[in-house]
């Protein structure tokens, strides 16, 4: 047989195209057992998936797997879920060698991406040593809709839920938190650098500690000449500057998005732990509640539920009619803005608005590269397509294929049956 090496064009023009269905299992064979994201070129040059689990790109930007494919595809375990996917192995931590305290964010009461890249960040402080590991603590205040605190990495639960810890009382929660200091006296406090609370909650916390925050962590390392072992890099000079500090023995970080990967592999016991008794706390700041908002003044970069439309919409009237009833903010891809069906100010992509909404709806649109750019930091992305092999149902956590005016129809008629029948139960009430 000759010993001449025949290439596949179909092979290595797939092993490029991140999007085809085919993709990771070509890299795989070409790769002959390396990892799916190396695979050798025609040249024998090792080629690099600039989009794998765990990859950092030249601007420190370290890129993570949300769907759990590739995750999933290295782990091995004895059991199965069921679904196709491996069982996760079962940790409890019964004497803990010390304390990890994480403080949530919980918008609207469930855990965000953002929140499951903190506890996987102490995750990692507290299993660094196998023979002492310790344990994390997640404190959160108010009633929680999450049920995934084990699968997030959670040893211990700490549930505040006290009137005058609801809505914003920073002061309030400042006492709280230093309460549990006081009896529980965690080896780090880690908490969200963001916008939602977590980053002026955190730098109240540090100034009542008396600490040195390290705000705007993105990556710890090991380091043996530092006090715990660990340095912190830090993003400085609005994003474009790292700053380097040695971890201190009672840290508190503020931690930005993808700091660290979230948990994938483990389950752990998320045992309920009483709170302290909270002392009494002068509140300067009285919190009225919501106040009402018409989701189509809220600005896109600001909206946490966008409802876009594409090419694909034929009936605009019925799209706006399903935005007002769903409460949702209206976005448009380029096409719909460029045929004049949206203005301008609502164009979602690199070209237009870069998004962050909790819940990111497309309707009939494709998913050109810089739509999705502008949609990458969206928590859920729900796809409406009449082509189940475009780029945005690729993209989408969920995705329903069908007529985008039918399908809109039905779920607009859905909501108002639910109002109905929960009106009428509090008239009955």
């Amino acid at each position: 047989m000759s010993e001449i090496v025949r290439r596949d064009p179909r092979k290595e023009w797939i092993a490029r195209n991140r999007l085809h269905p085919e993709h990771l299992d070509v890299l795989a064979e070409l790769g002959e057992g390396a990892a799916p994201s190396e695979w050798p070129g025609p040249n024998g040059r090792i080629r690099r998936d600039p989009h794998a689990v765990g990859f950092t790109g030249p601007n420190g930007i370290k890129r993570i797997d949300r769907s759990g494919v590739q995750q999933g595809a290295g782990r091995s375990s004895a059991g199965d879920r069921g679904d196709g996917q491996p069982a996760r192995q079962r940790v409890e931590i019964e004497s803990p060698a010390f304390l990890v305290a994480v403080v949530p964010d919980l918008a609207g009461g469930r855990l965000s991406s953002h929140d499951r890249d903190l506890l996987g960040l102490a995750r990692r402080l507290a299993d660094a040593d196998p023979q002492a590991p310790g344990a994390v603590v997640a404190i959160v205040f108010g009633e929680a809709r999450e049920s995934g605190f084990a699968e997030a990495g959670v040893d211990r639960l700490v549930t505040l839920d006290e009137p005058r810890l609801a809505g914003y009382a920073p002061e309030a929660r400042i006492a709280a938190l230093s309460a549990i200091e006081e009896s529980l006296s965690p080896r780090h406090w880690l908490l969200p650098d963001s916008a939602l609370g977590g980053g002026e909650l955190g730098r109240r916390l540090a100034a009542r500690l008396g600490e040195r925050p390290a705000a705007g962590l993105w990556q710890i390392e090991p380091d043996a000449g530092s006090a715990l072992g660990w340095h912190a890099t830090c993003r400085g000079a609005a994003g474009s500057l790292d700053i380097r500090r040695d971890l201190p023995r009672v840290a508190l970080a503020l931690a930005l998005a993808e700091c660290a990967e979230p948990v994938s592999e483990t389950v752990h016991a998320a045992r309920p732990l009483a709170p302290p008794a909270l002392p009494e706390a002068f509140s300067r700041v009285e919190d009225l509640g919501a106040v009402a908002v018409d989701p189509a003044s809220v600005a896109l970069g600001e909206a946490e539920f966008i409802l876009a439309a594409g090419n694909g919409i034929r009936d605009w009237e019925g799209y706006h009619r399903a935005a007002t009833a769903l409460g949702a903010t209206e976005g448009a891809s380029r096409v719909a803005v460029d045929d004049g069906f949206m203005p301008r100010d609502r164009q979602v992509g690199a070209t237009g608005t870069w998004v962050t909404a909790r819940v990111y709806v497309a309707v009939g649109i494709s998913g050109a590269i810089q739509h999705l750019q502008g949609i990458q930091r969206c928590d859920k992305v729900v796809a409406v397509n009449v082509d189940p092999g475009c780029d945005m149902i690729k993209r989408a956590d969920l995705a329903v294929i069908g007529d985008s005016a039918a399908i809109l129809e039905a779920l607009v008629t859905r909501v108002e049956q639910a109002r109905q029948e929960d009106g009428g139960k509090r008239d009955a009430a």
